[in-house]
């Protein structure tokens, strides 16, 4: 069993909705990603996602582009971002770690050397937000030979057919994303998304997580009834962008205000 289907299972078995964590690799350096995400794990954090630097984030609102730059100026790449989760997992052996980015620094690095890397890393799951299911036949065979999951998107926009397939396609779990735009948006549709989630779960037996536009408890406890977890980033990548010496602090009570608001029961 994978880390991240052994996860959901616990979860589930205790009643409890999955929190996952988006920070990017490197912001605002190596050693502080390594710290926080440990921190992450002892606050509450279910799964992280780790954000893979890249010039042209297509996807991204200011916050994570903002995180993104200041990984860049470090020279942070996808080479650093696997030995990153090759560290944490000297000490970490259980928490499920997604590598979330864009298609060019992994079709550079190749598929087959990626997945081995990958796997030696100690990663369990990637989404690639470029890579439709269409495009990703060479890289699913290498992820699944390897044992990593690989996460899917669906949009507000997405069609029922094209949702059946990426639902077919994918593995781990579903990524839901909450609203049209891009990363660290506002104005949830609370009602608008628990109806897709329950359309979703219809069609896979997968978890399905939501993520885009959450950066509060209010905005969390607004979308989880029906589904398997949220996905918060900008609120995270705004406090590591900020001082040093408060992050964190500010990391702890985010994480225990996103916590406590899906897990209220």
């Amino acid at each position: 069993m994978t880390r991240i289907k052994d996860t959901f299972l616990k979860l589930k078995k205790s009643n409890k909705k999955a929190l996952v964590s988006y920070l990017v690799a490197g912001d605002p350096d190596l050693e502080t990603s390594l710290r926080i995400m440990h921190l992450m794990i002892k606050e509450g954090v279910d799964l992280i996602e780790l954000g893979v630097p890249f010039s042209d984030p297509m996807a991204e609102g200011v916050s994570i582009q903002k995180g993104y730059e200041r990984a860049l100026v470090n020279g942070v790449s996808l080479e650093d971002s696997l030995s990153l989760i090759k560290k944490f997992r000297k000490k970490d052996k259980k928490t499920p770690i997604i590598l979330m980015g864009y298609m060019n620094p992994f079709d550079s690095m190749g598929s087959k050397v990626f997945c081995r890397k990958a796997s030696k890393s100690g990663l369990d799951g990637i989404l690639i937000v470029d890579m439709p299911p269409e495009e990703s036949i060479e890289f699913t065979k290498e992820t699944k030979k390897m044992g990593i999951d690989i996460i899917r998107l669906v949009a507000p926009t997405t069609s029922s057919s094209r949702v059946k397939k990426i639902c077919k396609e994918a593995s781990g779990f579903v990524y839901y994303i909450s609203l049209k735009g891009i990363t660290g948006a506002n104005l949830i549709n609370s009602k608008e998304v628990r109806k897709k989630i329950s359309k979703l779960q219809n069609l896979t037996k997968l978890p399905v997580v939501v993520g885009f536009g959450i950066r509060d408890g209010i905005a969390a406890s607004s979308v989880i009834d029906l589904a398997d977890g949220i996905v918060v980033g900008s609120a995270f990548v705004d406090i590591m962008g900020g001082q040093k010496s408060k992050i964190d602090k500010e990391m702890s009570i985010k994480i225990r205000d996103l916590s406590q608001a899906i897990n209220k029961s």
